[in-house]
């Protein structure tokens, strides 16, 4: 039977445990080497499988498209606008102490059978203008039918004063709808109706 030394057996462990750490290193470095190695010889993608990227002309005519629509809108908004009446009326004058609207008279109280309470009108005589609220009826049919143009306002006596110089008058002046308001209509049918709301 052969026998070894302690010493002989320290030394021979400690062989192994430097070989041992050798083959580690080695085996480290060659995974490094080989993944850099193929990293380095992998093919670029193809054109097939590289990310699409949207072609100018694609670009282009969605811009053209976005132009377009904001185009549209901008002519839809002129369209609704331009849409509100306008026209030649007879306006005369009125003062009551109450309102259909329950507001109290007022200078730019206006009166009419034909738009709803709360509708803002700009009114022209002669080159002035006032704008005013229906918040008022009127007139009567046979108001409306007795003059021509037939008489679609009824303008406060002092609006009426400050166009006119005279607070009881019947004039011929132009009328711009500038917003429709929400409220009552006094009659949907009648003389001058289709001028009043801009059917004619």
């Amino acid at each position: 039977m052969i026998r070894f030394s302690t010493k002989a057996i320290a030394t021979a462990a400690a062989g192994v445990t430097l070989a041992g750490a050798g083959v580690t290193t080695a085996l480290a470095y060659g995974t490094a080497s080989e993944s850099a190695s193929s990293a380095q010889s992998a093919p670029a993608p193809s054109a097939a499988q590289a990310p699409k990227q949207a072609p100018q002309t694609e670009q282009r005519v969605a811009t053209e498209n976005k132009d377009r629509l904001f185009v549209s809108l901008k002519k839809d908004a002129k369209k609704e606008k331009a849409a509100l009446p306008g026209g030649v009326s007879t306006a005369t004058s009125f003062w009551d102490p109450s309102t259909a609207s329950g507001k109290p008279m007022s200078f730019h109280t206006l009166a009419s059978p034909y738009w709803p309470l709360g509708t803002k009108v700009k009114v022209t005589y002669n080159g002035k203008s006032e704008i005013g609220i229906v918040e008022d009826f009127g007139p009567a049919e046979w108001a409306v039918a007795q003059h021509n143009p037939p008489a679609l306002i009824d303008l406060s006596e002092k609006m009426m004063q400050q166009l006119t110089g005279t607070a009881s008058n019947s004039i011929t002046i132009k009328f711009q709808v500038l917003e429709l308001g929400n409220g009552g209509v006094y009659r949907h049918s009648g003389t001058g109706y289709a001028t009043a709301t801009g059917k004619a």
